[in-house]
C-alpha cells in the first residue's frame, strides 16, 4: 500500500510537495532543471545522498566498513562507480547499502521540506529515482513520472556512464520497471522525444498544473506526450 500525504494537511496548508521520479536515465535532471527555470523549487535526493556520504558523515563511515577501502578514491571520498559496480550487481549487497543511506537521506529531505513548509513557498518538488521503491511516498501529496522507454534508457546509461549494454541492464534491473512506475504518476511526461519537445511538455504542464491551477487537491491522472 502506498501512502501519500493529504494535500495541505501535512504543510499546514501552504506547500504543495511533488514527488517527481523516473526510471535510470529517463531525464528526471532535466526536467528538474526546466522546473527550476519556471520557477519551481527543487530537493534533490541524489544531491542529499551526496552530503550524507562525505568523509566524517556517520553514513561515510558505515559504508566504509561495510564494503571496504576499496571503494575510495584517493582523495579519501566514496568513488561512487566503484560503489555502484558492486550494489547494482548483487541486491543484497545494494540492500545493505539502502539501510544505511535511506535513513539518513530521509532526515535530510525533512529538514529542507520544513524549510519550505516554514516559508511562502506554495509548490516544492522532492526528485527522487526510488521515491516509490524507497516507500516515501508520505512525503508527497502526489507524483510526477519522467518516462523512457528501456531501449532508450539503456543507450543513455551506456552513453552516460561508459558502461556496457550488460551493465546498463543490470541498472535498470534494480528498480521498478518504468511501466510499472508510470502507474503512480498523476502527471507522466515522456521524455522519448527531443530535448525541445521535453521543454515544450515541461512548459505546458507547468502553466496548466502550477500557474495555472487554483490552490485544491486534483486527483485527476495526465500523461504528457
Amino acid at each position: 500500500m502506498w501512502n501519500f500525504a493529504p494535500y495541505g494537511e501535512r504543510q499546514g496548508g501552504k506547500v504543495r510537495v511533488i514527488g517527481l521520479t523516473g526510471g535510470i536515465a529517463s531525464g528526471k535532471s532535466t526536467v528538474a532543471r526546466l522546473l527550476e527555470q519556471l520557477g519551481a523549487k527543487v530537493i534533490d535526493a541524489d544531491q542529499l545522498a551526496r552530503e550524507t556520504v562525505r568523509p566524517g558523515q556517520p553514513a561515510y563511515e558505515e559504508i566504509v566498513r561495510e564494503f571496504g577501502a576499496a571503494i575510495l578514491a584517493p582523495d579519501g571520498t566514496i568513488n561512487r562507480k566503484a560503489l555502484g559496480g558492486i550494489v547494482f550487481a548483487d541486491p543484497a549487497a545494494r540492500r545493505r547499502l539502502e539501510t544505511i543511506t535511506h535513513p539518513a537521506i530521509g532526515r535530510l529531505a525533512e529538514e529542507y521540506l520544513a524549510r519550505y513548509r516554514a516559508s511562502s513557498e506554495k509548490v516544492v518538488f522532492y526528485m527522487a529515482p526510488l521515491l516509490i521503491e524507497a516507500g516515501v511516498t508520505s512525503r508527497v501529496e502526489e507524483i510526477w513520472v519522467v518516462y523512457a522507454d528501456p531501449e532508450t534508457q539503456v543507450q543513455r546509461v551506456m552513453a552516460r556512464d561508459s558502461v556496457s549494454r550488460d551493465e546498463a541492464l543490470q541498472r535498470l534491473a534494480a528498480q521498478m520497471p518504468m511501466h510499472e512506475k508510470v502507474r503512480f504518476g498523476r502527471v507522466v511526461i515522456d521524455n522519448t522525444g527531443t530535448l525541445e519537445e521535453l521543454e515544450m511538455q515541461v512548459s505546458e504542464v507547468w502553466e496548466r498544473e502550477i500557474a495555472g491551477r487554483p490552490e485544491t487537491g486534483n486527483n485527476e491522472r495526465e500523461v504528457e506526450k
